[in-house]
């Protein structure tokens, strides 16, 4: 049993519940999904810029039986790289930065053939071409390994995937050293950056991210789901669990509500900004019209536009998918695998009559 959803199973759970509301429907499917005794998820959806639902399934912790509320912090995996940009272009506007500046700016001492090839431009879209870090890391030297080790890695390598600017790869090493650069520019760490200047404003007091002393009130741990048993993958398990820039934020649905609203409402966070991170900015299939922003994958134009993005670390699966033009919303933040997230969105789209024709799958784009 490779996945626990059956997009046409889901699609006839969906159907079933055509004579309920929309609000009935969708914790029918999600209860139906996501069993009270086993690991599971917490979700909200947002409509025409109110919330119209928000709920939690499943348990936090296999340990302690806590169960998941929507005040549970999650780690969202590469949800955080939204942060990490709007961190990056905060930094721009305030002219301690350009987007055309190349790395040897911020690192000197990396190999030039790279260092004055590739912009924060590139590392931003994924268009960079930097050579993956997990190929050259002792793992034996290492407990932990955070975003300074990934500089360590990639320091000496002289050589890219591909011509900087020339086509997509998505790439985590490229977001840790742009977590080096937020440090270098402000002269706070990365986690102390987000505090002050994006948490701390939106209110999202509960929301931190991964530290190698940190403890976080509320905390769902990650679990893999193999063979019909879970077994715990969450940071203790994986030596590149705890990178930061890349997907070390841990919030909940509470807290990263706050955030959407924010964007959606154009308060708070500069509404200039938020434009410029969730437009097109680097072509990843034109065919059928998907391109990476700035954090945030982009798939459609005009009314049509989707905004969104997935996330994977350990036994944490998260997505958020935005429709600018409805005001709409979905974000789910799951503490186990086995779940096909976004086929389940796209079920609870059409619950919620969202036309996301647009929508492109990012399942092959996403390593």
């Amino acid at each position: 049993m490779k996945r626990l959803i059956i997009l046409s199973l889901v699609l006839f759970t969906a159907d079933c519940g055509i004579a309920q509301n929309e609000h009935a429907r969708t914790d029918s499917l999600m209860s139906s999904v996501y069993q009270g005794d086993s690991p599971g998820a917490a979700i909200a959806v947002i409509k025409e810029g109110r919330v119209v639902f928000k709920k939690g399934y499943g348990i936090a912790d296999l340990d302690s039986k806590a169960p998941i509320t929507p005040s549970t912090n999650f780690n969202i995996c590469s949800m955080t790289k939204q942060f990490t940009a709007c961190a990056i272009l905060q930094l721009q506007r305030e002219g301690r930065l350009s987007l055309d500046d190349k790395l040897n700016r911020f690192f000197p001492d990396f190999a030039s053939g790279v260092a004055s090839n590739v912009s924060v431009r590139h590392l931003l879209t994924h268009s960079s071409g930097i050579m993956d870090h997990y190929p050259f890391v002792d793992r034996a030297k290492y407990k932990e390994f955070w975003d300074k080790d990934v500089l360590t890695a990639l320091r000496s390598v002289d050589s890219l995937y591909f011509q900087p600017g020339s086509r997509y790869r998505y790439s985590n090493a490229a977001f840790c050293l742009l977590a080096l650069i937020i440090e270098k520019l402000s002269g706070e760490t990365y986690p102390a950056y987000l505090r002050n200047h994006l948490f701390g404003p939106l209110n999202m007091a509960r929301s931190d991210v991964i530290q190698s002393d940190f403890e976080i009130a509320d905390r769902a741990f990650g679990y893999e789901f193999d063979k019909d048993t879970f077994r715990i993958a969450d940071a203790r398990e994986s030596l590149f669990f705890s990178t930061m820039g890349d997907g070390g934020v841990y919030t909940s649905i509470d807290d990263y509500l706050r955030w959407i609203t924010a964007i959606q409402q154009k308060s708070v966070l500069d509404p200039a900004l938020v434009k410029e991170a969730q437009s097109a900015q680097f072509p990843i299939d034109t065919a059928r019209n998907l391109a990476y922003g700035f954090g945030w994958f982009v798939a459609g134009a005009g009314d049509s536009r989707l905004v969104y993005h997935t996330g994977s670390n350990g036994g944490f699966r998260t997505i958020v998918l935005m429709k600018p033009s409805a005001q709409y919303a979905v974000v789910i933040f799951s503490n186990r695998t086995g779940v096909d997230l976004e086929d389940l969105v796209r079920v609870i789209n059409k619950i919620y009559a969202i036309d996301d024709k647009a929508f492109v799958k990012l399942e092959s784009l996403i390593s």
